[in-house]
């Protein structure tokens, strides 16, 4: 590893680490549109011999809803190589609740679900008096749903939240997420919940002990959610730039949400990853340079045509921006060129 962070591999990842944790919208679909190369990189990944599970924060539908859709992308999953919010969320109950006691789910199908099958009673109201509350995101959640969760609270009943996700993006834009949902609990009960979503480590745990990996890889798209998680939880991370978070701001990125690794998308599992080093005052990536001058981050030409010659500058300049960062001195995005 770099100083700066990042990690090199000789090898592909996909030979390197046994054990793939994908996150779904913006790495392997966008919407309900394939992602260019997600199913071929997969797909080539799974013959070189990493096993894959797809990790989402989505607690409102079930796996098998979840493995359906990647089916139908060609993507090739079963259902228990899905693993959601709602099942890492019933998981942490069980840290600290016993099966039989009464949760009050505040949530889809999905939620439901997952619940029941830790072996709890689910009540709908208060007044039933729960030990808990567990809320996830579904789009038909009302006022009296987040009055009923506030009011157990209030009376004591732990507070567990899918996710905390503030936006969710739609065809129409960015709607209010769970984490939105869960800010009017915590609002009305000045009660800070735990999270089993994405940033926690949580769900990438369970999936490591489930398959029993021994080196496991977080794939992600954001910074704040999958790859912030990837370093919380000690776990490299590959950030795939097909999605949320942008190769400008990998060079911005605070420490812990810096990714290991940098792709252009899935088909990166086939690559190896060069990562800079250090010479004469400039990081270098085979032909590619940056440096830290004055304040501002200054790009060295790229000499060559290699079709990866883009990434090889993004890792020049995050380890630049990074090891500037980690001696003091932070950039600003104004000082950042476009990559």
């Amino acid at each position: 590893m770099t100083e700066a962070g990042l990690l090199a591999s000789q090898e592909p990842l996909a030979e390197r680490y046994d054990l793939a944790l994908v996150d779904l919208d913006g790495v392997a679909y966008r919407g309900h549109e394939p992602i260019d190369g997600a199913a071929d990189g997969l797909d080539r990944a799974r013959g070189a011999g990493m096993r894959l599970v797809f990790v989402t924060n989505n607690a409102s539908r079930e796996p098998e809803q979840v493995a359906d859709q990647l089916v139908g992308l060609g993507i090739p999953t079963a259902p228990d190589e899905v693993m959601t919010a709602a099942q890492a969320a019933a998981e942490l109950l069980a840290t600290r609740v016993t099966a039989g006691s009464r949760v009050l789910v505040v949530g889809g199908a999905g939620l439901l679900t997952a619940v029941r099958a830790k072996g709890y009673e689910v009540v709908a109201s208060a007044d039933d008096e729960p030990v808990a509350v567990v809320q996830g995101f579904a789009p038909d959640l009302g006022w009296a749903h987040l009055a009923e969760a506030a009011y157990a609270v209030q009376r004591g009943a732990w507070h567990v939240a899918s996710n905390l996700d503030l936006s969710l993006p739609t065809a129409r834009g960015f709607a209010p997420g769970n984490g939105s949902l869960v800010g009017a609990v915590r609002a009305a009960t000045g009660v800070e919940p735990a999270s089993a979503g994405k940033p926690s480590p949580t769900m990438y745990h369970l999936a490591v002990e489930r398959y029993g990996a021994r080196a496991p890889l977080v794939i992600g798209d954001r910074l704040d959610t999958d790859l912030a998680g990837a370093r919380s939880g000690g776990i490299p991370g590959l950030h795939v730039l097909t999605g949320v978070s942008s190769a400008r701001d990998d060079v911005l990125a605070v420490a812990g949400e810096r990714p290991h690794y940098i792709g252009a998308d899935l088909r990166s599992l086939l690559e190896p990853h060069p990562a800079p080093v250090l010479r004469e005052g400039w990081w270098v990536c085979r032909e590619a340079a940056a440096r830290v001058h004055d304040g501002a981050l200054e790009l060295g030409p790229a000499r060559g045509s290699a079709p990866d010659g883009r990434l090889d500058l993004v890792r020049a300049a995050c380890a630049a921006a990074w090891d500037a960062a980690d001696h003091g001195a932070p950039l600003q995005p104004s000082a950042v060129p476009e990559l």
